[in-house]
């Protein structure tokens, strides 16, 4: 796969006399007003995908989605190409987005076929796309699904949808060498969802009444057909991933179950209330990290909730944002917040406004706010924008979070025993703790009151549990317990374990 970053020659040379010239924009200046001016986006590493981002990612949502009537959304795609901006972000379920940027796409002659079609200059952009879709077959009572696609239709069906929608003709049809860097399984609420995004993948049966989305994903990244639902073999994606608003467990869970390393990203909220919330910094984003996985911010601005906005749902041009910042709580310090968050590669955000004057512009702000880099904010500066965030609503922003845990014991704590070469030894295993508002740091094991030894903790990437064998010169029945310590020393004790008296 083609290594790219926002420095492409292909790119330079084509912003000199594309349709984007013809409108204007990339004449637009660099910003002077205090500390903004972006000369050349800052890009990261995505995880292991093999290829670099941009730290600011145009999200699909916004006035792409909900657009108010006196807004071009095809004049922000572009815009955002102008700027730099590689990563780009869009949804089958998120209405006309897909169409909009299939317009915007054909003036910057990134469609396959077309005379003037430019493949290094789509080799310089990542888009994602997403399915709400948890079957690539059938379908299951109870387990939460949505398209905006015809009744029926499954995750590959979804993945055709877009091509179409971006690359071809919006009747379903698409140009050959039409592909989507990334299809996420979107907003993964509950363990029953993931069941059924697993079901078939080791062995999916083409006879079988249902088949989950990964498995029809899987033949669509690999070009096989071993769902049957892929008869052409195609290979019309690079990636697979998912993404999540909700719950840290239902997240680290997507993860652990991949024991083939098929995802490759992760889309996340993740903004300056999380952690007055069941956090994702200190659960789900760093097993997605140890992975390495190439992982996405949203939920910047908390939906517009940290400004205008109610904290619910947007579904209507109303909702839309179109202010930047406010006094009390700039959105510098927002994104900033976002990007420092350890693991996080780039954020998308969705654009209500775009404007020639550069202050009023959301789209050249948050580029400026994005030249951030990994590990630049110390904690301290992090917990000042948390408290300038934790006042607008009374902290309550992130309607789309599990309220607030505390740290909790190990899961799942068992404990064996058995003579190995003459020596007792008692095996203690548990997974792992969900963290509240401090990182986990490590489990204490404590032995008839006593405590014997620390276990570090690390984000578990598997259902591989945690074991500590500890060597026991008796045959006298102990008690054990397991203590989870964050980084505040606060704890968690796991109930009683007991190894009886050995014979």
């Amino acid at each position: 796969m083609a290594h790219f970053t926002s420095k492409s020659i292909s790119r330079r040379s084509f912003l000199k006399d594309s349709a984007v010239t013809a409108l204007g924009l990339s004449t637009l200046p660099y910003l002077n007003c205090g500390k903004i001016g972006v000369k050349q986006p800052l890009t990261r590493e995505f995880g292991r995908l093999q290829t670099e981002v941009t730290t600011l990612g145009l999200g699909g949502q916004a006035s792409i989605q909900w657009t108010p009537a006196d807004v071009d959304p095809v004049k922000i795609i572009l815009k955002a190409f102008n700027l730099g901006v590689t990563y780009f972000d869009t949804s089958n379920v998120y209405g006309p987005s897909q169409m909009n940027y299939g317009k915007a796409f054909r003036q910057l002659r990134l469609i396959p076929g077309e005379s003037g079609y430019n493949e290094s200059l789509r080799q310089s952009i990542f888009l994602t796309s997403k399915t709400g879709l948890r079957w690539s077959k059938g379908f299951q009572d109870g387990v939460r699904s949505f398209t905006n696609g015809p009744k029926g239709t499954g995750a590959i069906d979804d993945v055709k949808r877009t091509l179409s929608q971006v690359f071809g003709d919006g009747q379903g049809n698409y140009p050959k060498g039409a592909y989507i860097n990334m299809v996420l399984i979107h907003a993964l609420d509950t363990f029953e969802e993931i069941d059924a995004v697993y079901e078939g993948l080791d062995n999916p049966d083409p006879k079988a009444e249902r088949i989950g989305a990964l498995a029809g994903l899987l033949d669509l990244l690999d070009g096989t057909n071993r769902t049957g639902l892929n008869s052409k073999e195609e290979k019309l994606i690079r990636h697979i991933g998912f993404s999540g608003h909700h719950s840290p467990p239902v997240m680290m869970e997507m993860i652990q179950r991949d024991s083939n390393n098929i995802l490759d990203g992760m889309l996340i909220a993740i903004n300056a209330n999380d952690r007055l919330n069941f956090n994702m910094q200190y659960n789900a984003i760093p097993v997605a990290a140890a992975k390495n996985m190439g992982i996405i911010a949203m939920k910047v601005f908390a939906d517009g909730a940290m400004y205008t906005k109610e904290a619910n749902w947007s579904w209507k041009p109303e909702h839309v944002v179109r202010t930047v910042g406010s006094q009390t709580l700039p959105s510098r310090e927002l994104v900033h917040y976002s990007l420092t968050t350890p693991g996080i590669h780039t954020a998308i955000i969705g654009i209500g406004q775009i404007d020639d004057n550069p202050k009023a512009c959301q789209l050249t702000q948050n580029m400026s706010a994005a030249q951030i880099r990994p590990n630049s904010m110390t904690e301290a500066a992090r917990r000042d924008i948390e408290m300038l965030a934790g006042k607008v609503k009374d902290g309550k922003t992130n309607y789309f979070q599990l309220p607030a845990e505390q740290l909790t014991p190990a899961q799942h704590p068992s404990v064996q025993q058995d003579m190995r070469n003459n020596q007792r030894v008692v095996q203690l295993t548990w997974k792992t703790a969900f963290a509240g508002n401090e990182p986990i740091r490590k489990y204490e094991i404590w032995r008839d009151n006593q405590k014997i030894t620390d276990v570090e903790h690390h984000p578990q990437t598997t259902h591989e549990p945690f074991t500590f064998d500890d060597l026991v010169a008796d045959k006298e029945a102990h008690s054990y317990n397991i203590i989870t310590v964050d980084a505040s020393n606060n704890t968690a004790t796991t109930t009683e374990l007991v190894a009886p008296t050995i014979g």
